[in-house]
Formats: C-alpha cells, sequence, structure tokens
C-alpha cells in the first residue's frame, strides 16, 4: 500500500505520462528519439531518484512505489519506463558506495545534471549464463584495465555512466566477477548500437567496447565474490517492476480498445453490443485482474524484505505470457485503426516480446519457478 505522498507522487506521474510520454510516444515508434530536455524534466520530477535515501538527494521511497511507477510509465511507453528505471537503479547504486568521492563525483550527474546510465551485464555471447561474461578486468597500479564488448544494453545510445560487469579471473567462475563503474564518455569507450525490425529510440537498447579502459580502485562498486549474488538478488526486483510494466501494458490497451468500440459502429451499433467482441476484451480483463493480484503479493514482499524469488519469476511469467496472448488479440480487436501511432496497442505487442527478453527468459524463469516449488513442498 502506498502511504499519502507516495499515492500524491503517483498521480502527478500518472498525469505526467498521459499528457507528456503518451503523445511522445506516438513520435517515438515512428524513429524520433526521446530529446535531452524530456530527460532534464523527468530528472526534475524525480523519476531518477525515487528509492534512493534522502540525504543522498533522492525521495527515500520504497520499492512499492518504484513498482507503480513503472506501471504508469509503461502504460505510455514500455521502453522510455526501462529508460528511466535503469537510470534510477544505478543512482541507486552510486547513492549507496562507501566511497564518497564517488557519490559527490558522479551522482549529481543523474540527479542534477540529468544524465542517463545504464546496467551493462549482456555481452554477444552471453545473456542469461551470466557466468559466461567475457569482459576482463585486469590488475593495474591504482585500479583496473577493462577490455570486452557488451551488447543489448538499455540506454547504451546516450548513457554517460555505467555500471560494469567485468571477471577479474577465469572465465566462467562466477566468484571472480565484480562490478565497475565507467565513464562512457571516456576516449576508451566506443559505442555501438542494436539494430533490429523494432524501433527502440526510446529504450535506446545498443552496445559498446571498452578497450584497456582504466577504472580506479575507487570506482570497483562491488568486488569479485559480491557482484554476482548481488546482481541475483537484484533481479528479484527487476522481475517484479517488468511485471509491473506488463499490467500496465496490458491494462492501457484495454481502456483504449473499450473506448474505441464504444464509438466504433457497425452493423448498426457500436462494436461493445457484438457480444464476439466484446468477450475478448472481457477475457483480456479477467487475465489482467489476476496480474495484477500477483504484481501486488510480489511487490508486497519485496517492500517486506523477504525472500521474493519465487512470487517475482511467477509474476513475470504469467504477464509477459498474459500480454502475448491478448494484446495481439486486442490489436485485431481494432482493426487497421490499432496500428496507428496515436494509438498505445501496436507498442505494446512489441513492448511485451522485449519484456519477455529482460531479466530472464520464460524457460529459465520456469525452471526456477520448479526448482523453488519442490523446495518449498519438501
Amino acid at each position: 500500500m502506498l502511504n499519502h505522498d507516495e499515492a500524491h507522487y503517483l498521480a502527478q506521474v500518472t498525469h505526467y505520462a498521459q499528457t507528456t510520454v503518451a503523445p511522445l510516444a506516438a513520435k517515438w515508434s515512428l524513429g524520433e528519439t526521446p530529446t535531452e530536455a524530456f530527460y532534464v524534466t523527468a530528472a526534475a520530477m524525480g523519476l531518477h531518484a525515487l528509492e534512493l535515501p534522502v540525504h543522498a538527494g533522492g525521495l527515500g521511497h520504497g520499492f512499492a512505489l518504484k513498482a507503480a511507477v513503472c506501471e504508469t510509465l509503461a502504460a505510455a511507453d514500455f521502453g522510455i519506463a526501462m529508460s528511466l528505471i535503469n537510470t534510477h537503479n544505478v543512482a541507486k547504486h552510486l547513492a549507496h558506495s562507501d566511497n564518497a568521492e564517488v557519490r559527490q563525483t558522479y551522482l549529481p550527474r543523474l540527479l542534477i545534471q540529468a544524465k542517463t546510465a545504464c546496467t551493462a551485464l549482456t555481452e554477444p555471447g552471453a545473456g542469461s549464463d551470466f557466468a559466461a561474461i567475457q569482459t576482463r578486468a585486469f590488475r593495474c597500479d591504482g585500479g583496473w584495465r577493462l577490455n570486452g564488448e557488451k551488447a543489448w544494453i538499455i540506454n547504451a545510445r546516450h548513457a554517460s555512466l555505467a555500471i560494469v560487469y567485468a571477471q577479474c579471473a577465469e572465465p566462467g567462475n562466477r566468484d571472480g566477477i565484480a562490478a565497475f563503474l565507467v565513464d562512457l564518455e571516456d576516449a576508451a569507450c566506443e559505442r555501438s548500437t542494436s539494430a533490429t525490425a523494432v524501433n527502440q529510440t526510446s529504450i535506446a537498447t545498443g552496445g559498446f567496447t571498452l578497450r584497456d579502459y582504466f577504472a580506479p580502485d575507487a570506482h570497483c562498486l562491488m568486488p569479485a565474490g559480491q557482484a554476482f549474488r548481488a546482481i541475483l538478488s537484484e533481479l528479484n526486483g527487476a522481475r517484479i517492476y517488468v511485471a509491473a510494466m506488463c499490467v500496465g501494458m496490458l491494462d492501457s490497451a484495454v481502456a483504449h480498445v473499450h473506448a474505441y468500440g464504444q464509438r466504433r459502429q457497425t452493423f448498426g451499433g457500436n462494436l461493445l453490443s457484438h457480444q464476439a467482441w466484446r468477450l475478448e476484451l472481457a477475457k483480456a480483463t479477467t487475465d489482467l485482474a489476476a496480474a495484477r493480484s500477483l504484481v501486488h503479493q510480489a511487490t508486497q514482499q519485496m517492500d517486506a524484505g523477504e525472500d521474493a524469488q519465487l512470487l517475482a519469476a511467477q509474476a513475470k511469467v504469467f504477464t509477459v505470457q498474459t500480454c502475448r496472448h491478448h494484446l495481439p488479440k486486442l490489436l485485431h480487436a481494432m482493426g487497421a485503426e490499432g496500428l496507428a501511432p496515436t494509438h498505445p496497442v501496436a507498442r505494446h505487442v512489441a513492448g511485451a516480446q522485449m519484456a519477455g527478453l529482460t531479466d530472464g527468459s520464460d524457460e529459465m524463469l520456469l525452471e526456477r519457478i520448479a526448482h523453488l516449488s519442490r523446495s518449498r513442498d519438501a
């Protein structure tokens, strides 16, 4: 449950999503890129600072508000919701850094200068198998030298900072993985884009190659032995807020299709007057309620500091599969009109596909669910 201040803040974000993000999302779907002014406004609203402690310049809110904000933003555009929350997550890491110089030097970039940031795990040959990363970190005087390539990274096209996961030991050794703060504006970083058939301007997916990048000791945010376990824990939260984004997309699609059904006249009445048409809408609404309930349970566990592994996996699998099932049907219910960029349904179809590829595939999470269920029944 959100408290009064959180509910008031969420109402502001909802207004912002409906009046600012949604109209821009229609343009982003046609290839326009979010402007610097957009990120300045988003940062000024505190979207980079939701969970950060107040003494570090944050808003000091809990995970429940973060999930609700993700749902609200994704109802307008999944890509920008992922973009903003990824910058937030890096800011949160910096706010909790033990090194005061790191906090004072780099946190203002994200909170005040409204720069963006990314978390770089994925590589051309390593995705779900995180332990297989090939980016290497070698000890040198005063720090580390990083070499390697990252791919399919949210915000990589424009991010100023990155948390880069690199192997300090032999490839395949999960206990050898460490996390480093990397300045992507350094000459040792070369960016690349990830071209796909789906427009990704708002999510800004891309990659970069590090060639002998120097990271001082203070920029090792999580040493070998800690980083792998930390990212597995953080993935539970990520799966829950991605599930919340799926709820937002499906809720948005149901609302738009219902409104279209009320005004579209055909065969002597509006579309809602035809049983076959409205039954698909009823099915989507029913599954939406179930998805929202599952996300709510997972969010409560996460906010309470409880073990949310099982519910996080279940929430993500169910919401992604629910979106994949219903969103194409809702798009079809609008006919060709649903393809217009002024409507969000077509981009939500694409968003659901991207959601399924982030923070664990369905197959991997179903294996996780089976394992955890057996463990708890034993």
